[in-house]
């Protein structure tokens, strides 16, 4: 859909509500940032106290999907881009990534979280970004949304980035749903971006993983860690990519680590699918 099939309006930045820890600024938080409140800071040192290297894996989270960004924009000639619970705006956002090896990609940030479309708002729009308040768990509503559809040519291919959003969907069925919706969509020769919490079973990190859900869950975000077939199958019908579903510093790495790997490392994957 082109621009002159949308009229473009202007949009206000909801309401927000600051009485209640949110979990896009729990995560600025953890990353460092400055948008977040004292009732966050509770949650996140709640969080802490049973996983103390928190903070390390939330940036491996960023780094990983910087690292595939600039992997699709550079090597792969990937000039769109779809953010699907983008978060908080924080240092190296995905159109810094992108920009950096192509100058001309766009970059469409969604999140139905008010405190995010705020800042979004304030803080990345331009003629190549922009912020959408559609709720990614319904792809139908979310690729027909002005923003959307007015930016991105789906006849084209489109990276979409799920990074740490669908361990939030708490239903198997729901999620592969989710992202088939997408799938479906998209032109071939386009990506879909994909991170997720992981168990390897009953053993040590099971334990800890169902720990870390119980805890999510009491804050108001409920978590699921699943399977590495699981993980797999949100996949469905697209083509893995080399090294495949595989824990978050193994894709494409760069050089020796800095610091030691901890338990937190092991509990996540990371995968990049083609639509051919």
């Amino acid at each position: 859909m082109t621009s002159d099939e949308v009229r473009s309006v202007p949009r206000r930045p909801p309401a927000l509500d600051y009485s209640k820890p949110n979990l896009a600024r729990m995560k600025d938080a953890l990353l460092g940032g400055h948008d977040h409140y004292e009732i966050d800071r509770q949650a996140v040192e709640a969080f802490l106290t049973v996983a103390p290297d928190g903070a390390a894996v939330a940036k491996e989270f960023r780094s990983w999907a910087s690292r595939v960004v600039r992997f699709l924009a550079g090597t792969r000639g990937v000039g769109q881009f779809l953010d699907l619970g983008c978060g908080m705006p924080y240092v190296d956002n995905t159109h810094h990534s992108a920009q950096r090896y192509n100058p001309d990609a766009l970059v469409v940030y969604v999140d139905d979280d008010p405190v995010v479309q705020a800042h979004g708002l304030a803080l990345l729009e331009d003629h190549l970004v922009h912020v959408s308040g559609a709720d990614l768990r319904d792809p139908e509503q979310t690729l027909s949304d002005q923003v959307v559809a007015e930016h991105l040519e789906l006849d084209r291919p489109v990276a979409v980035l799920l990074n740490a959003v669908l361990h939030h969907i708490e239903d198997l069925g729901k999620a592969q749903a989710i992202v088939r919706g997408y799938v479906d969509a998209l032109a071939p020769g386009s990506y879909v971006l994909l991170t997720h919490y992981y168990t390897d079973g009953d053993g040590a990190r099971g334990a800890f993983a169902r720990k870390l859900d119980g805890l999510m869950a009491g804050i108001g975000y409920p978590t699921v860690h699943r399977s590495r077939e699981e993980i797999e199958s949100l996949f469905d019908g697209l083509e893995i990519l080399e090294p495949g579903v595989v824990h978050l510093h193994e894709w494409w790495p760069e050089g020796p680590r800095l610091a030691p790997l901890t338990q937190l490392n092991y509990l996540s994957l990371g995968g990049v699918g083609v639509k051919l």
